[in-house]
């Protein structure tokens, strides 16, 4: 008999909005950055950014900054000697309409200057350009370095909030243009110094060049201005865009996510992802070039009618005789150079504003961490031996509910404290919270009855051992991955005890250099290891640690039974002169726990020992130790083998 299809389901009522994956910073300053892109913005700003330029180059290197700007000042020294010089040379030709001896002896010196004066400067051109190329890296290294601690030093809630992350890609974006900073700064000073000794050449031809050539400027350095603002806002409409190009790249490359992007089958979906993103990148891009293209061509053309104005102004000025014809060729030469310098400040003070833009993004990292800089209190602790959580409340960003709500808990030195309960129960978020890698958003966390709020932040986690989910595998040495690069004055007995105690010495016995051994196989030619053996590892480096508060967050979720009875069986050891808190969803592991602490949807339901909650037939724990243990009433029997081939006799041969 025919069974009747299912009917479809109905369409629903309304259309639901399709999430794509996307990040909204909070405080997005782009309109704000936009507005404030102006003339005279960018000219009161350049004389702070070359300030900055030159404090960066002076913090890695002062006697190359020293060097660059001796070669400015000479530079432009040199160069008004040569255009004044060059009326010496101009004139006694002119004077006479012949080229005699004479002449030729009264031009002998000015010559020599100009000629003495152009080496002299090609000489120091190559300089600062050494000097240059010499100081950008390393100013972009100190960048990075500052950027580097800035991130360290935010608190760790700042990773579950998306405006930090692009805050973090906006500063990095400033360390990438950091290196171009000084050698902008470099030309501007070169175009400046000739652009003095240009105005000082006019001066003594006739004053009134000075205030046409400066008109004469301004269009183009306004197009400019215009043209600076609509890339930079171009780059920060992107940048959430080009962050997600960034990790789709890591996704379809990266060795953890390889092998289900090939079982998956999920190269070609990714890619499409990657190519439409792109394509929206060039969209916006492209809509901003055309626009800058349009704002520099009608700035091109006014800039290029009043130059013409200026020529002719100069033109009348010899017709009428107010300047003489030497002083003609002098006045050509300087107005080519003032022409030329102008353009050169305009153009790359320009680019300077748009890099001082990114740098200020990178500037407001570094003073607050993406907004998020670790502001603790002073008070170094001693233990603690007693942590204690007091109707705490903790709600992550854009998280529909708390992950915890008034939950209250205790652990003290020589107890282990067990917490379990269902997935998304809270049992991380109270252990890093416990750890004080976390702050609740409300009630208290104290150790030994001081609030965790008023504890220095890193001499509180330097008393602290975790073993998290997702634990870290270093690209160093074994010694280095349990030692974390801070060696106890017992050196590698200290190591090797912690790894016996872990069950690693029997990982480290097979390494090819023992605790030498590199354990970066893809990076380093190193050894790799199993996700057992890395986690061996894991918790060794908790061991080694002089902590007293342990937590351990699924700390056997990748042994074998047999070492993991290793590691249960020796808790109760490292207990002794700690605080314990164990996370774990196997329930029988939680018997070596003084006290267990069962958590629901971030709530404590249930509290006691083993046997107590054991004996609870109407509790969660009870309830979730029946589905571990009792599993023979709740799982379909296995299909006989005659009953398995009727169907299909091929299925698994």
């Amino acid at each position: 008999m025919t069974q009747p299809k299912p009917e479809a389901p109905s369409a629903p009522q309304t259309e639901q909005p399709y999430e794509q994956l996307k990040f909204a910073a909070q405080g997005d300053r782009r309109i704000e950055v936009g507005n404030a892109i102006t003339t005279r913005s960018m000219a009161r700003r350049l004389p702070q950014l070359m300030r900055r330029s030159l404090t960066l180059g002076w913090l890695v290197d002062r006697n190359s900054v020293i060097a660059l700007l001796t070669c400015a000042v000479v530079s432009g020294v040199l160069e008004a000697f040569g255009l004044i010089a060059t009326t010496g040379v101009i004139k006694p030709v002119i004077t006479s309409g012949e080229f005699t001896s004479a002449q030729l002896s009264a031009a002998a010196f000015p010559l020599t200057v100009v000629v003495a004066a152009i080496g002299l400067r090609a000489l120091l051109g190559i300089a600062s350009t050494a000097l240059s190329a010499r100081l950008s890296p390393k100013i972009s290294r100190e960048a990075e370095l500052k950027l580097l601690d800035a991130a360290t030093r935010a608190e760790l809630a700042a990773y579950d909030n998306p405006g930090y992350n692009d805050r973090w890609d906006a500063a990095d974006r400033g360390v990438d243009v950091s290196r171009e900073l000084l050698t902008q700064c470099q030309y501007i000073l070169a175009a400046s110094a000739s652009l003095i000794a240009a105005f000082c050449a006019l001066t003594a031809v006739h004053p009134i060049l000075l205030p046409l050539l400066i008109l004469a400027a301004i269009p183009k350095g306004l197009a400019s201005v215009r043209a600076a603002r609509l890339t930079y806002i171009a780059s920060r409409t992107t940048a959430k865009d080009r962050r997600l190009l960034g990790m789709l790249r890591w996704y379809l490359v990266d060795k953890q996510t390889a092998d289900q992007i090939r079982s998956g089958t999920m190269a070609n979906f990714l890619i499409s992802r990657y190519r439409a993103t792109g394509q929206q990148i060039d969209k916006t891009t492209d809509q901003a070039t055309l626009r800058s293209a349009k704002i520099s061509l009608i700035g091109g053309a006014a800039g290029g009618f009043a130059s013409a104005v200026v020529w002719a102004s100069l033109t009348a000025l010899v017709a009428s005789g107010h300047i003489s014809v030497a002083a003609l060729g002098t006045a050509f030469l300087a107005l080519t150079r003032v022409s030329t310098s102008l353009d050169g400040i305009v153009g790359y003070g320009a680019q300077l504003f748009r890099t001082g833009m990114y740098l200020d993004d990178w500037a407001d990292f570094i003073d607050e961490a993406g907004g998020h800089r670790i502001n603790r209190g002073t008070e170094i602790p001693t233990g603690p031996v007693a942590v204690r959580a007091n109707n705490i409340t903790f709600q992550y960003p854009n998280a529909d509910r708390p992950a915890l709500d008034g939950v209250s808990v205790e652990v003290r030195r020589g107890e282990i404290l067990a917490l379990v309960g269902e997935n998304g129960s809270g049992k991380t978020t109270l252990s890093k919270l416990l750890s004080t890698l976390y702050l609740p958003d409300h009630g208290a966390i104290t150790w030994d009855g001081t609030d965790t709020r008023n504890i220095d932040a890193h001499a509180a986690w330097s008393r602290v051992a975790v073993v998290p989910q997702n634990f870290a595998c270093w690209p160093l040495s074994a010694r280095e991955n349990i030692s974390l690069g801070q060696p106890d004055p017992e050196g590698d007995d200290a190591v090797l005890a912690a790894a016996r105690a872990a069950g690693a010495d029997e990982v480290i016995d097979e390494l090819r250099s023992g605790l030498d051994t590199l354990l970066a196989k893809e990076w380093w030619g190193g050894q790799e290891l199993s996700g057992g053996q890395w986690q061996r590892i894991a918790i060794a480096r908790a061991f080694h640690r002089p902590a007293s508060l342990l937590v351990l967050d699924e700390p056997t979720a990748a042994l074998d039974p047999r070492a993991e009875h290793r590691i249960f069986a020796g808790l109760r050891h490292h207990a002794a002169d700690r605080a314990v808190v164990l996370v774990t969803h196997r329930l029988t592991n939680v018997a070596v726990a003084d006290r267990i602490v069962v958590l629901n949807k971030g709530h404590v339901v249930q509290h006691g020992s083993f046997a107590e909650l054991l004996a609870d037939q109407a509790g969660l724990f009870r309830e979730l130790w029946d589905l571990q243990n009792e599993r023979t009433g709740h799982i379909p029997a296995p299909t006989s083998p005659t009953d398995a081939a009727a169907p299909n006799q091929h299925a698994l041969f």
